[in-house]
């Protein structure tokens, strides 16, 4: 499977997310930071992203990128873009024209070194924008495993996903060369590019650690079919494997990235 790898004012088609009273009202008392989230599949979600942005009183929405009208979205606008995860790969743009609009907006908003998080495909993207390869990797990864830091990562945020830590949630196919300029920050033996840092606030995530034990069992379901065909897992290795790696990987990701989110002061 190709990287997996998925509401708000713009003009673009998005559909309101109801937050919590508290940051309901903090964004009513004072000037607000706005997140917006370009989703690919409705399942893959901004998941604990949503208790840290909701905590901080930020606005956060979503652009379900196939349907919207990406046209009139302004990459510029948003303090933080969210790009997350789906079923598709970067390079299937014949198949999913929108990809290339997607691409277009990501190069504007990287040009202009404003913050931005990617996470699987979101990564593919980035990294496509960048001007980097993207392209089948040696093995699909599905499930849990730990990441390897490198030395930038143990001195990064990412040092609270190290392996000592958390295990990683993995769903991906592809795979893509580090981006000129980039920091590799952390790999698998399968897959050495899983995180990197960029310019003054991008990061991007190959993994995900942005994921609720909950709600992954969505993806199992979503996912059922390339679950069935799979050689290295089963639904039921993937539940049990959840419920063991799942709350560690809450407490850590959230970790992570709160401390990035407070690097970028916005």
């Amino acid at each position: 499977m190709p990287s997996t790898s998925p509401r708000g004012t713009s003009r673009a088609k998005e559909t309101s997310k109801a937050v919590p009273k508290a940051a309901s009202v903090a964004s009513k008392t004072a000037s607000t930071t706005t997140v917006v989230a370009l989703r690919h599949v409705a399942f893959e979600t901004l998941g604990i992203l949503e208790d840290l942005f909701a905590k901080r009183g930020w606005a956060f929405s979503y652009v379900d990128v196939p349907t919207a009208d990406l046209a009139n979205f302004d990459p510029l606008k948003p303090d933080l873009l969210v790009v997350l995860g789906g079923p598709i790969g970067v390079n299937d743009a014949q198949d999913y024209p929108f990809l290339t609009l997607e691409l277009a907006l990501l190069k504007k908003r990287l040009e202009a070194d404003k913050p931005t998080l990617g996470i699987c495909l979101g990564a593919q993207l980035i990294a496509k924008a960048l001007g980097a390869n993207v392209y089948r990797g040696p093995a699909p990864e599905i499930g849990w495993r730990p990441l390897l830091l490198t030395a930038a990562g143990h001195a990064s945020p990412v040092k609270h996903l190290s392996a000592d830590r958390t295990f990683m949630f993995h769903w991906h196919g592809d795979t893509f060369d580090l981006p000129q300029g980039a920091a590799l920050l952390a790999g698998t033996e399968t897959c050495l590019h899983q995180v990197f840092a960029w310019g003054n606030g991008t990061l991007a995530f190959q993994c995900h650690p942005e994921v609720r034990t909950r709600e992954l069992e969505n993806w199992f379901v979503g996912h059922t079919v390339e679950i069935a065909k799979s050689a290295v897992t089963t639904v039921r290795m993937l539940r049990t494997d959840t419920l063991r790696y799942g709350p560690a990987l809450e407490k850590q990701g959230a970790a992570c990235i709160g401390e990035w989110l407070d690097s970028l002061k916005l």
